[in-house]
């Protein structure tokens, strides 16, 4: 009996990018071989990056394929994320790792946006007890720069805290991970028509009333003169 595979997709606009919130359920396939946990193959054009993952008890570093982040082409491409089921071994390994307060660590290469070229990874880490009282419910950030290269990777968890609470087996199989593409973001442009018309309606006022255009000492003499006759008068009379 052929199973099904569910993807969840949820879009929305966020910062400069699409969000994509993707879900890949078990599937399995008696007719393609396809196991329960493999990564569906997804037909789509643009960039594909694989997405690593790792986590062991003695804090060393070993990355696994944990799924593959596809980056669509253009400006506002958006991306679409698949994901590895997580085996058993994986997921009591994972306990592990939360219960000595270890960490959780992704990667992705650096890639070019035009040519696909890598040349090194960019990382993040969260703490592993907050990502298994999350029920792996994650928010991954890749940031790029205006030519669309990779620059940046950041993983938070939803909720981040570790509280020790108990977590059944089911909820450590599939990853729920909110995926965002950030862009630079545009500078403000300057309000050059507004000025320009302030500037415009002031002359137009001041030609409408020509008293406005009198100099500071045109308007004012008859304060400034009885003053100075006053300061110059004080002055003679000390000298005397």
């Amino acid at each position: 009996m052929a199973g099904f595979g569910v993807l969840i997709l949820q879009v929305s606009l966020f910062g400069t990018g699409f969000v994509f919130v993707a879900q890949l359920a078990g599937v399995a396939d008696c007719n393609s071989g396809r196991k329960p946990g493999d990564a569906l193959e997804i037909d789509v054009t643009g960039l594909a990056i694989q997405l690593e993952h790792s986590f062991e008890v003695d804090d060393s570093v070993r990355f696994w394929v944990r799924g593959s982040v596809f980056l669509k082409p253009g400006r506002d491409g958006g991306a679409l994320l698949s994901q590895n089921q997580l085996r058993e071994e994986e997921r009591n390994k994972l306990r592990e790792v939360s219960s000595v307060d270890g960490l959780y660590r992704i990667r992705i290469p650096r890639k070019s946006g035009q040519t696909g070229a890598e040349d090194a990874y960019v990382t993040s880490f969260v703490r592993a007890c907050s990502l298994v009282e999350s029920h792996l419910s994650d928010v991954i950030t890749v940031n790029t720069d205006v030519a669309g290269n990779i620059i940046g990777v950041s993983i938070v968890t939803l909720p981040g805290s570790c509280t020790g609470s108990e977590v059944e087996d089911v909820d450590l199989e599939l990853f729920n991970t909110t995926l965002s593409i950030m862009g630079p973001s545009p500078a403000p442009v300057p309000e050059t028509a507004l000025f320009i018309e302030r500037m415009e309606q002031e002359q137009a006022q001041k030609a409408k009333n020509p008293q406005e255009q009198k100099s500071f000492f045109a308007k004012y003499w008859y304060f400034i003169v009885p003053g100075a006759v006053l300061l110059f008068v004080s002055n003679a009379g000390q000298r005397n």
